[in-house]
């Protein structure tokens, strides 16, 4: 439908901009399930407000899980986890982190999500948990958790090669286990690191004692503990801003860059200065802002790049990799296959579609510069596709963004936002 499609604006010379960017998706989940399973009350200050976070908030607050917002801070106050309905939309973290979570309630939680949300691999989590001594009915949505208040633990061999959420969901509950948590992923090479490390880093910051060694991880068991959690920007949210100065040669700065952080998005960093761009980062308070200098426009070089870390970054690498003057080969990214949706095969098509030469690889997509022309870009209902698409149309006149208001999964408001940093 016509109605569904939005003029992505065209923007023919440099872009300058400062953008603020609201708190990561990541971390806001993840502290409100460790909050939920606390001893005491937790505030979160910043936290990110998005259809993937309500959901995972409406899904705790189902189980009994109080939530009280008063500005920018949130207080969770746990307690009792009782039985409930659970929709998760199509969200990877709530699909995966609601169900360990769930393992200790006094009740039966019956998880369900969108029609969508059905293809999504989620019998690695479930099966983990029978193993854990959790009853769970069915192998994919809807499914049950038949919680009874308390589960044994132990040790438990999972293949995560798919999603690294997997290891996340059961760390993130470790502790509440009778006998604690030993999760050994027997697989082959794990996605996104980067987002273990922040669940494991989160847990440690709760109080809890985790120990890691190549491929496993343990949690001991004991209290989680209500803390102040500051959520940070959400650092993958940024980098359709920052590629907006890269394929403009502008400048887009992003303030509150956090000084030390797991969140995978901070390797954008990295990628623009090897595709040309020129990257300062300089200390403002006690954070830092991130400044990004694109070059001049038609410069921007291709990349060679291993992002098996880094695959939520796919969408907008490959964006910016239809601007360079070069091949780009971006590999070890197949789990992409099993996101919102196809990741590879729907930027493939998309770019294609457009005029582009972008090849679908058993493991990544090979990415070679053509004319681009204007046309109708799907989004697949797919928060990032949709902002590949914006990037591409600063180019490419005449690029519509079918669905562009999928972006409100982790960031609502982005077509505004979007429409800020190209009029001013």
């Amino acid at each position: 439908m016509t109605s569904d499609l939005w003029p992505a604006p065209f923007h023919p010379d440099p872009i300058v901009h400062t953008q603020v960017v609201p708190g990561s998706k990541s971390m806001t989940n993840r502290a409100y399930v460790l909050a939920a399973l606390a001893n005491r009350q937790s505030t979160i200050i910043g936290a990110l407000h998005s259809r993937d976070t309500d959901l995972m908030r409406a899904a705790l607050s189902n189980m009994g899980v109080v939530f009280t917002e008063e500005a920018e801070r949130i207080t969770v106050t746990p307690g009792e986890l009782v039985g409930a309905t659970v929709d998760c939309g199509l969200a990877g973290t709530v699909m995966r982190f609601v169900p360990a979570a769930a393992a200790f309630a006094e009740g039966p939680v019956l998880i369900d999500g969108d029609a969508q949300a059905r293809t999504r691999p989620l019998t690695t989590v479930l099966d983990a948990l029978r193993h854990l001594g959790v009853s769970v009915d069915e192998d994919s949505l809807p499914f049950t958790v038949n919680g009874t208040g308390h589960a044994p633990g132990g040790r438990v061999e999972i293949d995560a090669s798919s999603s690294s959420q997997f290891v996340s969901a059961l760390l993130l509950a470790g502790a509440r286990f009778d006998r604690g948590l030993t999760v050994v992923h027997t697989g082959g090479r794990l996605p996104s690191m980067p987002h273990i490390e922040m669940t494991v880093d989160m847990i440690r910051d709760a109080g809890v004692t985790v120990d890691v060694q190549p491929n496993e991880w343990t949690v001991h068991p004991g209290p989680i503990s209500g803390k102040v959690w500051v959520i940070e920007p959400d650092l993958s949210n940024a980098t359709p801003f920052l590629a907006a100065a890269a394929v403009t040669g502008g400048t887009v700065s992003i303030p509150y860059w956090p000084q030390k952080t797991t969140q995978a998005g901070d390797v954008i960093r990295l990628i623009l200065e090897r595709m040309g761009c020129e990257v300062d980062i300089v200390a403002d308070g006690p954070s830092y802002t991130l400044t990004v200098t694109g070059p001049p426009r038609g410069q921007l070089q291709g990349i060679t790049l291993d992002m098996s870390d880094i695959g939520e970054l796919t969408p907008t690498v490959a964006a910016l990799a239809t601007q360079a003057t070069q091949t780009s080969m971006l590999t070890g990214i197949s789990h992409l296959r099993g996101h919102e949706t196809d990741r590879l095969a729907a930027l493939s098509q998309e770019i294609n579609k457009l005029g582009g030469k972008c090849e679908e690889l058993p493991d990544g997509l090979r990415i070679t510069p053509a004319p681009l022309h204007g046309g109708v870009w799907h989004s697949y209902a797919d928060h990032r596709m949709a902002t590949a698409g914006a990037i591409i149309g600063l180019t490419t006149e005449g690029v519509q963004v079918e669905d562009i208001e999928t972006t409100s999964k982790t960031l609502p408001g982005f077509a505004a936002m979007w429409t800020g940093i190209v009029h001013g």
